[in-house]
């Protein structure tokens, strides 16, 4: 099944959309949401999604029982546009978005390269979404699905940072109801001042005016940019604020361990995912879990492509893993071997 997906698939994929990584991406999500929307296909994706998962690979994590521990990270169907097919590939949880209060375009195409020579994505797709009150009608619409679904929050690029607290809110009152956590996404590199929002004033506002709001679990996405300083501050606020866990981490703007063969991509702005972010994200799963003492439970995400990578990184301090770029380059069997990886001890 490996070779298949990496000698035939993934080549026709890449080739897709004339080589547009975006337009690739986009033919994928039009196919499994078609798949989501038609009764028969959907009813076959529905009964392999309940074939996936065994007893050994449930596991309670900040009050939520996840049948699998391995997640489909946000960025991928923003919209929720293929929630029903996600799980027949294994997952254990989908994280939509990031939304933001109203509809956004995002920042000018192109936005998505890959990166071969290093497996690796360039994003600066800036929070494109159909906005707060579509994925909230989608969602009432789908129903509940056989694993639990996380919303990502973020800010609109057209409210001032100052505002960023109702902007917040705006989604979260939408779609608190329809999930199973919420992420705060603060650390995007594609949105300008968003980062901001990881500072000790600004952060506490937001958390305490989002913890305020809903008794939801509560989780906030942190860059692997910050230093060990600014992340112990970090986490001071998200502990002192009643935040339930940490996702760890987002997409980097630094650019070590890109492969030669690609210097000349590696110069697009954008945040940096795949295998050269793997050993970065490791290190501050690691610090948060050391710093915390293990109070705040961590998904681990970033440069995922194998199942060593997966336990790495559950070794690291991790009770979850999300998966994204690591998918586009291994193809869907990677959910499962990193699902029976994690499962097996």
């Amino acid at each position: 099944m490996s070779g298949w997906y990496e000698r035939v698939a993934r080549p026709v994929l890449f080739r897709s959309g004339g080589g547009d990584a975006e337009a690739a991406h986009e033919r994928v999500l039009r196919w499994l949401a078609r798949v989501d929307r038609q009764p028969l296909p959907r009813a076959v994706a529905a009964g392999v999604a309940r074939r996936r998962h065994g007893a050994g690979e449930e596991r309670t994590v900040f009050g939520v029982r996840f049948p699998g521990p391995v997640g489909l990270a946000a960025g991928m169907d923003k919209d929720g546009v293929a929630l029903r097919a996600w799980p027949a590939f294994g997952f254990g949880f989908i994280e939509v978005g990031t939304v933001t209060g109203r509809a956004q375009p995002g920042n000018p195409r192109p936005r998505l390269f890959r990166l071969p020579a290093s497996e690796a994505v360039i994003n600066r797709m800036g929070f494109n979404n159909a906005g707060a009150a579509a994925l909230a009608g989608r969602l009432a619409a789908i129903g509940p699905l056989s694993v639990p679904v996380g919303v990502s929050l973020g800010k609109a690029k057209v409210t001032p940072l100052a505002d960023a607290v109702g902007d917040y809110l705006v989604s979260l009152r939408l779609l608190a109801p329809f999930a199973d956590y919420l992420a705060v996404n603060v650390s995007s590199p594609n949105t300008p001042g968003l980062r901001n929002l990881q500072d000790r004033a600004h952060l506490a506002t937001l958390l305490d005016a989002l913890r305020t709001e809903t008794a939801r679990p509560l989780l906030v996405k942190i860059a692997p940019d910050l230093a060990e300083p600014a992340i112990a501050e970090l986490l001071e606020v998200c502990l002192a604020s009643r935040v339930d866990g940490i996702i760890a981490t987002n997409t980097t703007t630094r650019r070590g361990g890109v492969a030669a063969g690609d210097s000349e991509l590696a110069a697009e702005a954008g945040g940096l995912s795949g295998r050269p972010l793997g050993a970065r994200a490791r290190e501050v799963v690691r610090f948060v879990h050391a710093e915390t003492g293990g109070r705040l439970p961590i998904i681990g995400v970033g440069g995922i492509m194998s199942a060593d990578d997966a336990a790495l990184m559950v070794d690291a301090g991790a009770s979850l893993v999300q998966l994204y770029t690591g998918v586009l380059y291994r193809g869907p069997r990677l959910v499962r071997e990193v699902t029976r990886r994690l499962s097996s001890g």
